[in-house]
């Protein structure tokens, strides 16, 4: 049964665990195996993961199929008080398809529209099947953008947003 906790700084090094089993699979098509590793550093080192915690107040859950971690997710207000961005989301490959990825969405939409939030959005690469998933759970391209993140690297994404609220 998938249930979530929320997450905090002791539970940095599982979510590093999940990061580590899931991105090299995930981006495998898309990037490079040495972009794979810049970003995995530059975004899910202990560092980072802690700065995203306590300074950019990062909201982080990890989900569970019973008492097994099998993936997580990060979300925050936006300067719009009434968009919340889902920064990460993230399932491991023998968990995909079963309704884990579409529970943390869920879970998080719920959270967030008692607080006020009427829009969830989310970055996702242009060529990662994610998308698909992502428009059947109900978000819908808004826009395209390219962000430099380094090293020569850039993010070339869409910006799909859902409404979860009036």
């Amino acid at each position: 049964m998938i249930h979530f906790k929320k997450a905090g700084i002791k539970d940095i090094p599982l979510i590093r665990q999940l990061t580590n089993a899931v991105w090299p699979q995930t981006y495998a098509d898309i990037l490079t195996p040495e972009q794979t590793a810049y970003m995995i550093n530059m975004m899910y080192s202990e560092a980072s993961l802690l700065h995203q915690m306590n300074t950019q107040h990062h909201r982080f859950i990890i989900a569970f199929d019973d008492d097994e971690p099998v993936g997580f997710a990060s979300w925050s207000p936006t300067a719009d008080k009434k968009i919340y961005r889902l920064h990460k989301i993230y399932v491991l490959q023998n968990q995909q398809g079963k309704g884990t990825g579409k529970k943390l969405i869920e879970h998080i939409a719920e959270t967030i529209r008692t607080i006020g939030a009427t829009i969830l959005e989310l970055n996702v690469n242009r060529h990662n099947k994610a998308k698909d998933f992502y428009i059947r759970q109900g978000f819908s391209v808004a826009r395209q953008e390219n962000i430099a993140i380094g090293n020569g690297y850039f993010m070339n994404d869409y910006v799909m947003q859902k409404r979860i609220a009036e």
